[in-house]
């Protein structure tokens, strides 16, 4: 299987998942699991991973389980308190003070307060036992088999990206074909593992929804859409077979993935048929977010902040930026980006905004 993304540039699970077996791995991501975020000198510069906008809030999440806030539009940010060190991934908001954080470890993370306190609401080793459980009822041997080994090699295995419904309602997905959900703030969950239609356990990077159709996106070409809001999934065939990092629905019957070498393919009738769209460098697309306006933003590996809008793709004025691991559209059309030193806010057409001060201690 190829590896999900890195941390150097959104490939962000590749040590994980390249030693998914191994016992000291996941030993140490389950210490990473019982363990509390250190407080950082400087977390503003850390590596950081995921961005999201909570009412006027902006929060920001990364490596060793750091998650950042801030009340003063990027200029200063405050470390907030997290109860794991894992590297933590994809973070949505269903409102001002709700949110759900994902990360290594199998890790779910909500808060309450908009982003200031987190609890753990589910991890590697609950995942195992889930997936241990469901195989059991159905009965079939090969899933049984895999659901043992998931137990086995203990809770190493990352979760990637998340849907979040409403306050109560998420979906989360990662590697290795991880995909569950909750309809209660997370106290439980259920697992979606196969309604996805992935006899291989291919690594799953992104989920989104417009309406009732969902989209999940992954390793290998994998793409798979339900219009019953989760029900039940379909395939979609691609022409391309690398790994897609992400994916949009912007528009009814829009559907756009990207992901390997700059690869950025658009279906305009619900993956009937597709289109691909050229890109300015054949570097892999690591993050993407839509605007207001339906078009998109997404972010590579080489630093470039690009926007898709009307079928073209084209480079924003951001300047030189690090390898870049996702992108947030703020309520104002800003862009805040995350990266491997940190965040760097953007204006609506992409010029570069003040840079961040050091994080109050």
């Amino acid at each position: 299987m190829q590896p999900a993304r890195a941390v150097t540039a959104a490939l962000i699970a590749a040590a994980s998942i390249g030693a998914a077996a191994a016992a000291p791995v996941a030993a140490a991501v389950g210490d990473a699991l019982d363990r509390p975020a250190v407080g950082a000198r400087d977390a503003a510069h850390a590596v950081l991973l995921a961005a999201a906008q909570a009412g006027m809030r902006l929060v920001a999440a990364g490596e060793r389980g750091i998650v950042l806030t801030s009340d003063d539009a990027a200029r200063t940010w405050r470390q907030s308190q997290v109860p794991v060190s894992v590297s933590l991934t994809a973070l949505r908001f269903a409102d001002a003070t709700r949110g759900y954080l994902v990360g290594h470890g199998g890790t779910v993370l909500v808060t309450a307060d908009g982003g200031q306190t987190w609890a753990s609401k589910l991890d590697g080793r609950k995942i195992a036992q889930l997936e241990l459980a469901a195989a059991r009822a159905g009965g079939d041997p090969a899933t049984l088999k895999s659901a043992e080994r998931l137990v086995a090699d203990g809770p190493d295995k990352p979760l990637l990206d998340l849907l979040v419904l409403d306050t109560q309602r998420a979906v989360v997905v990662g590697a290795y074909g991880l995909a569950l959900a909750t309809e209660d703030g997370g106290a439980t969950w259920s697992n979606w593992r196969s309604r996805l239609d992935n006899p291989k356990e291919l690594h799953l990077y992104a989920v989104r929804r417009r309406g009732d159709t969902i989209a999940v996106a992954g390793e290998q070409g994998l793409l798979r859409i339900s219009t019953d809001a989760g029900r039940t999934f379909r395939r979609l065939a691609l022409p391309y077979p690398g790994s897609f990092f992400t994916v949009e629905l912007p528009a009814d019957g829009e559907i756009v993935v990207a992901g390997l070498r700059g690869n950025v393919w658009r279906s305009g009738d619900g993956g009937a048929s597709w289109k691909q769209v050229p890109s300015p460098a054949p570097v892999s697309i690591t993050g993407s977010a839509q605007r207001a306006d339906g078009s998109l933003v997404l972010v590579n590996q080489a630093g470039m902040v690009l926007e898709l809008k009307q079928g073209a793709l084209q480079p924003l004025p951001a300047g030189p930026l690090p390898p870049l691991n996702g992108v947030a559209v703020l309520s104002d059309g800003s862009l805040l980006t995350v990266s491997i030193h940190g965040m760097r806010l953007l204006g609506p057409t992409g010029v570069p905004a003040q840079a961040p001060r050091r994080t109050p201690k």
